[in-house]
């Protein structure tokens, strides 16, 4: 019972207890006791009239907020919505033992009398997950929203096109999934080492009907679906489908190895029309769609400056330089997602380029320190700084640990994190909406290693996302909870270390201390801030 994660609100033990049988019956409104029964599938709950499961809607609690109630007379939940009650289901199934996040046919289990009252301390707890540079197929993703789920995280950021491949099926331009899915190679030697490569072709998309039901699955499961098309940067997979919408018109072939590319999308209007069609066709395959990130990271205009038809361009729109010209094309898509219904969301440089649309959201990869600026002008923000938030980090500086792209962040690191940090203003922090965790790709290469990656860190984020930070007692729930995770068949990296069959070969460890790195960045965004244009 102690050992509920995230941490609700408030937890009092009650005498009595209850024996939850499956094929039980849940009533309420047909809305919230869907939610329950969605949650709890392993019970095959049955709607009726009465039941051992009772839940109502109280208009005054939040949308996801709940009470939760068990004792001698059954359990009794009163949620403030779908997600509300949904999520009072989890934690009801934190409240049995751990067998019963396995598959069981019949059966009872006991349930301590217990009251609970829980909100979020956060509306955006998010994933990403990188699927361009290594493709996950949809069973993966499914089952990463089956994990969000019983975490109560709800966003799930799918980073659909990098240098290193396109993701997602398009009928409007074809070639984008037949050439740019696959490249014939991948690098596999780490940063200053000699190059070295995996002989394999390596590919894979999402049929537009794969993101219809990623999106309705994840749904039903309070998971929104939040879709990157990471443009005017990281486009060499775009230009080698369709080389007209660069700068240069010259050919591509899809990048096999890491790293930041040249390769820029132009930003004329034609380049605008291309990817409305885009846009379109995902937001149809999607359905309602509140947040559409289009990146705007690690931009190199060198051809913006170089194309004497972009300058020209960029003059007639009355812009000073070509960074402006970027901060306008990202805004020029903001518009368009906006006129959809969708709300752009952004990496912290195309903040740092110049003016964007003013509901456009921020996330501040380079640091809290751009993400505080961000705030202060108005924008929301949602943290996700790469200390201690990029979880294709290794978790220690140990030639054990998988290759990773640097080390260390910890468990500890992550449950200590502070979304709004007590040095901002009342009115910055309330403009950050939330935290999200990183799953780069660059060395994460399969479920397994997916696994390894992002938890038990993901369940630290999710105490951090639902109640503000990880309590002193984190780490005894934590392990308790492991117990969950072990039913799941979550691959997890061991708190002690990785066990013999996940060890990879090793890496070069870091030497720098997080915090030293975190400084590093901070210093990095603060002098990218100071030249930025004033708006």
């Amino acid at each position: 019972m102690t050992s509920l994660l995230p941490r609700p609100d408030l937890l009092s033990p009650l005498s009595g207890s209850f024996e939850l049988p499956a094929g039980a019956t849940v009533s309420g409104p047909a809305v919230l006791a869907d939610a329950v029964r969605r949650a709890l599938v392993f019970l095959d709950l049955r709607p009726g009239d009465s039941g051992e499961i009772d839940v109502r809607e109280d208009p005054a609690l939040g949308p996801e907020a709940y009470r939760l109630t068990t004792g001698s007379r059954g359990v009794e939940i009163v949620a403030g919505g779908r997600a509300g009650a949904f999520y009072a289901a989890q934690t009801l199934h934190q409240l049995l033992p751990a067998a019963a996040y396995r598959f069981c046919e019949g059966g009872s289990w006991p349930v301590p009398g217990v009251r609970v009252e829980d909100s979020p301390a956060y509306g955006w707890r998010g994933l990403h997950l990188d699927v361009a540079r290594h493709f996950f197929p949809k069973r993966e993703v499914l089952r990463l929203v089956d994990l969000m789920a019983v975490h109560k995280l709800n966003r799930l950021h799918l980073h659909l096109v990098d240098d290193q491949g396109w993701r997602v099926e398009s009928r409007a331009y074809p070639r984008l999934h037949e050439v740019g899915s696959h490249r014939p190679r991948t690098a596999v030697h780490a940063w200053g080492e000699p190059e070295e490569y995996e002989e394999v072709p390596h590919g894979g998309y999402y049929t537009l009907e794969d993101l219809r039901e990623i999106a309705a699955y994840a749904r039903s499961r309070e998971v929104v679906i939040v879709p990157e098309i990471d443009v005017p940067g990281h486009a060499t997979a775009i230009l080698a489908a369709y080389p007209e919408f660069g700068p240069t018109g010259e050919p591509y072939q899809v990048l096999d190895k890491w790293g930041i590319s040249s390769a820029i999308l132009s930003p004329l209007p034609r380049t605008v029309e291309f990817l409305t069609a885009i846009f379109d066709e995902i937001l149809a395959a999607l359905g309602p769609t509140p947040y559409f990130h289009i990146g705007g990271d690690e931009v190199v205009l060198d051809h913006w400056a170089e194309s004497a038809q972009i300058v020209a361009y960029q003059k007639s729109l009355g812009l000073a330089s070509v960074a402006e010209l970027h901060a306008w094309f990202l805004r020029r898509l903001a518009d368009v997602l906006a006129e959809r219904g969708s709300r752009a969301v952004v990496w912290d440089e195309a903040f740092v380029s110049g003016e964007l649309r003013a509901d456009t959201i921020v996330m501040p990869w380079r640091g809290m320190g751009v993400g505080r600026r961000a705030a202060a002008a108005g924008h929301d923000v949602i943290a996700c700084p790469v200390f201690p938030l990029y979880f294709d980090y290794a978790e220690a500086g140990s030639p054990e640990e998988p290759r990773a792209i640097g080390d260390a962040i910890t468990v500890a690191d992550v449950a200590a994190f502070a979304p709004a940090p007590e040095s901002w203003s009342a009115e910055e922090a309330a403009r950050v909406l939330g935290v999200q965790a990183q799953l780069w790709s660059e060395r994460i290469g399969d479920g397994r290693l997916l696994d390894y990656r992002a938890w038990p860190r993901a369940c630290a984020l999710a105490e951090v996302g639902w109640a503000g930070s990880g309590g002193e007692d984190f780490a005894s729930r934590l392990t308790a909870h492991l117990e969950r995770l072990d039913a799941l068949g979550v691959e997890y990296r061991p708190l002690a270390g990785p066990r013999p069959w996940q060890r990879r070969r090793p890496h070069r460890p870091s030497t720098v201390p997080v915090a030293e790195a975190t400084a590093r960045w901070e210093e990095r965004t603060l002098s990218a801030e100071s030249t930025r244009p004033s708006v």
